[in-house]
């Protein structure tokens, strides 16, 4: 028993991937729970009947992270859960949300209205997020021109209140990152020449 629980213990170092160490380490727990038990060796057993449901809690903790990032990331880039970090903004017909240059330090959520990307003449509708690229931006300036076509409503959220949600939240984290990474693959796709046909 004794030495089948080092040789997790050993295993759990040369892992790479938490849950596996995790589950070695409550595979060791057991194993120095029934070796401390057998010898009578009772700082062992204490140390391992403390730490087996704490392994315990991390591995769940773990998966339910998991699941939550496989949510995250499954294509839906509905916002509204992240409402209480927000605030609202009204936007009139012809009016810039904001404009080429201009300072960048929040993101949008469409409530409401219809707003058009101007150098792209890419229409966004309601659902959909803007403005997320700029937190990316080494100059932190917008590289485009929002302006709105029909009047409507968004949430807005600051670079400050997402940068504490990634921080607070590895959901948020991971839902940030699909988000931009689905921005920048759309933008090429508006860049990018249409292949030849044969």
């Amino acid at each position: 028993l004794g030495y089948a629980a080092a040789a997790c213990v050993f295993v759990t170092f040369y892992m790479k991937t938490m849950i596996p160490l995790r589950i070695a380490g409550i595979v060791s727990n057991f194993l120095f729970i029934a070796y401390g038990y057998d010898l009578d060796a009772y700082p062992v057993l204490i140390l391992h009947l403390v730490l087996l449901p704490l392994n315990l809690l991390r591995l769940r903790q773990m998966l339910r992270l998991i699941k939550q990032i496989e949510e995250a990331t499954r294509g839906d880039t509905n916002l509204k859960w992240v409402k209480p970090f927000s605030s609202t903004r009204t936007v009139a017909v012809g009016e810039a949300v904001f404009r080429t240059g201009d300072p960048a330090d929040e993101m949008f959520f469409i409530v409401s209205g219809c707003f058009r990307v101007k150098e792209r003449s890419v229409d966004l509708e309601v659902g959909e997020i803007f403005g997320e690229l700029g937190l990316l931006n080494a100059g932190h300036a917008r590289t485009a021109t929002v302006e709105c076509k029909a009047s409507g409503e968004l949430l807005r959220i600051t670079y400050d209140q997402v940068r504490q949600l990634c921080l607070q939240d590895p959901k948020f984290s991971f839902y940030f990152l699909h988000l931009v990474s689905k921005r920048l693959f759309h933008n090429l796709t508006l860049v990018e020449p249409p292949a030849p046909l044969d």
